[in-house]
């Protein structure tokens, strides 16, 4: 076929090409791709990893989440030399990489969660902070720091009937209950037969069995 008997085709413009045409008023007819942001809130999906949050009645400050959190943004400070011993866990949202792994590693699984926040504005450093206290319970004997105090009442419960084969759980369910009174500190520097009936921590307590 030569140029003299070649059949000239009629191309229409790109706007009135039937398939382009199709899509122009089938999008003209349908509902919008993109949402009406700001004006109507975003719903992140379930699985979405936002902003960390502690839940202070479910968290027991065991500090597991600050073991497994792979950028060590979870700080555990611990106040000792004070009347009222505490432990404050402080997560830190500006170092945090989403990974939930301090949600998924929490024994109460609720201790700390991911929530569903994903606006991250602040003016200051505490702004991306987030904190939680626990109060700490003491050796009665030495004055070493045991454990966080909702932690043990969380083994407790845990536990139930088995948590009283353990002399510190035992006694830390009793004075819960009102049927255990705080011993009165023995005097004396060495460890007597009396001492096992506090609440002590495991170099202590295996002194008061050996001295007993």
């Amino acid at each position: 076929m030569n140029s003299k008997t070649r059949r000239f085709r009629l191309k229409l413009p790109p706007l009135l090409q039937p398939r382009i045409l199709k899509q122009a008023l089938s999008a003209i007819f349908s509902r919008p791709y993109t949402t009406d942001f700001p004006n109507v809130p975003y719903q992140p999906p379930p699985d979405f990893r936002g902003r960390v949050r502690f839940d202070a009645d479910a968290c027991i400050g065991c500090g597991a989440c600050a073991e497994v959190c792979p950028p060590t943004c979870i700080d555990v400070v611990d106040e000792i030399d004070c009347d009222s011993p505490k432990r404050t866990l402080i997560q830190h949202a500006d170092a945090c990489i989403w990974c939930g792994q301090c949600e998924r590693y929490c024994p109460t699984g609720e201790g700390i969660q991911m929530t569903s926040e994903y606006i991250e504005v602040g003016y200051k450093p505490e702004d991306f902070e987030e904190r939680v206290e626990k109060e700490l319970l003491m050796c009665e004997v030495c004055g070493e720091c045991l454990a966080p105090v909702d932690q043990l009442r969380w083994l407790v419960r845990r536990l139930g009937p088995l948590a009283f084969t353990n002399p510190t759980l035992m006694l830390m369910a009793g004075r819960d209950l009102g049927v255990v009174e705080k011993p009165v500190k023995s005097k004396g520097e060495t460890v007597q037969r009396a001492d096992r009936l506090r609440i002590q921590c495991p170099k202590c307590r295996r002194a008061t069995a050996l001295n007993a």
